[in-house]
């Protein structure tokens, strides 16, 4: 009997065995044939149409010698809302509808990581957020999501509000015409510095970081020529100082702590390799994050700030609208007797119609790059590993199919949310920008002052655009700033 039971087990193993291994061997043939048939797919497949230009250079010539919404533009008439090129020696796909922006964003994300020029990684710093993806990407990304949350942008406002006072004061004191774009890049790097640092910042730390980070930006956009004396070499001299100087901040900041964005950096741990473990951000690593996020807060707010102020000033009615409902908070502080706060910021619903509005009209981020990690499928045609890929935002906005009249500069269609993905000035996904709060705050703030305290008057207007390199009005908006007296506010606030 006993044997009988160990032949019945013996011969029920041997079959659980046989029966396995032809499981596994016919799903191994199975994924062999699906493999096989995906790859003979990909071959069928084909690119997306358009030009590739002239070789290495493709078309980047002739992007740069027009303006590139009309370069765009007119690639997107000829081809269509998919189509290739060449720029910059790079291979590109461009895609110009929602659908294309959410695939590569957001439903399909881990098929294309960020990429940068090395060049401008280099200057940023190559350990900064927005370079990466995974778990250290997203263990920064809460950090500062949770320092510009709304919680936080709450106790931020005081600051905000400083830092804009002091702008207007000194552009007003100084009395003449000025660049209102580079009077705007102060206020952002101010806003920027008290994000990171907190109002405990040194005055002989903050002008050096005002002064290197000026040096880094003048840099960036030129070749990356490394000979002592060009812009270049300076921009990687000044980049090193930056390193040293946020050092020397991290150093004195460990004795005190800190519950701002750079106390977050400091205290953070993410991947520390092949161990599984985790390890605290070396200063390398909180640099490049922190030049990271001054690079991210200044240039794009400081070009909608100008875009706003040109788009006001273009449209009188609307200035006075804005204006009125300014006023209306102004009195209720009791003639600025009383702070801003955080919840009248939120009830400013037509002036954050107006920074929709200008946010979709000057487009001030017009694309992004990404790279394909592998070989895609994308409506039949076939986006080769490596290639670079670009929605276009700009494209999307200025389409008639979801805004009407898109050349229009029309506040009041933001009454209705736009349909999904067709808005996309931060960005979108798990990439999109973090910092959108504050720049909001920042708008904000900026016009309840601007429009409740001083009077401003345009110079030498035109509607001619510059790119340095995102898009701006000429020479940045010339404009002449002058204190109100307080009998004509007092008169104002009373007809609000």
């Amino acid at each position: 009997m006993a044997f009988l039971l160990f032949l019945f087990f013996v011969t029920a193993a041997a079959l659980s065995f046989f029966l396995c291994t032809n499981e596994q061997r016919r799903r191994s043939d199975a994924g062999r044939q699906s493999r096989q048939q995906n790859e003979q797919q990909k071959k069928k497949l084909k690119l997306p149409p358009g030009s590739m230009g002239w070789p290495y250079v493709g078309e980047t010539l002739q992007l740069y010698s027009e303006d590139p919404n009309v370069f765009f533009a007119s690639k997107q008439k000829r081809y269509g809302e998919i189509f290739k090129t060449n720029l910059l020696g790079c291979p590109c796909v461009m895609l110009a509808s929602p659908e294309a922006a959410r695939f590569v964003l957001v439903s399909q994300a881990r098929l294309f990581k960020p990429t940068y020029p090395p060049s401008k990684e280099r200057m940023i710093g190559p350990a900064a957020i927005f370079f990466h993806q995974g778990d250290y990407h997203l263990r920064l990304r809460r950090l500062v999501q949770a320092a510009l949350s709304p919680a936080s942008l709450r106790a931020l406002v005081p600051d905000v509000d400083a830092a804009v006072a002091s702008t207007l004061a000194a552009w007003a004191d100084a009395g003449v015409a000025a660049s209102t774009f580079h009077a705007m890049k102060k206020l952002s790097f101010d806003v920027g510095v008290v994000t990171i640092f907190g109002g405990r910042l040194g005055r002989r730390q903050r002008e050096e970081l005002r002064t290197n980070y000026s040096v880094l930006e003048r840099g960036y956009n030129c070749f990356p020529n490394r000979f002592p004396g060009t812009l270049y070499y300076k921009a990687i001299q000044a980049r090193k100082r930056l390193r040293e100087i946020v050092s020397e901040i991290v150093a004195e900041r460990r004795a005190t702590g800190g519950d701002d964005l750079l106390g977050g950096l400091m205290s953070s741990r993410v991947d520390g390799g092949e161990t599984g473990a985790t390890a605290a951000l070396t200063d390398e690593q909180i640099a490049d994050n922190v030049v990271g996020v001054l690079f991210a807060a200044q240039d794009t707010t400081a070009s909608v700030l100008t875009w706003i102020l040109k788009y006001l000033h273009d449209s009188p009615k609307l200035l006075e609208a804005v204006k009125a409902e300014q006023m209306a908070i102004y009195v209720a502080n009791e003639g600025g007797k009383r702070p801003l706060t955080w919840p009248q910021t939120r009830s400013m619903t037509l002036t954050h119609q107006v920074i929709l509005e200008s946010l979709r009209m000057a487009s001030i981020i017009s694309f992004t790059f990404r790279e394909a990690v592998a070989d895609v499928e994308y409506k039949g045609f076939l986006i080769p590993k490596g290639w670079k890929v670009m929605p276009l935002f700009r494209n999307i906005h200025h389409n008639p199919e979801y805004f009407q009249d898109p050349h229009k500069f029309d506040p009041s269609r933001f009454k209705v949310a736009p349909r999904p993905s067709t808005f996309l000035p931060f960005g979108s996904g798990v990439h999109a920008c973090p910092g959108n709060e504050l720049a909001k705050l920042e708008i904000l703030v900026l016009l309840h002052r601007l429009l409740t305290a001083y009077g401003w008057e345009i110079v030498g207007a035109s509607d001619e655009v510059e790119y340095s390199p995102f898009p701006v009005p000429r020479r940045g908006l010339n404009a002449r700033l002058w204190k109100l007296p307080q009998e004509m506010v007092a008169t104002a606030a009373g007809g609000a």
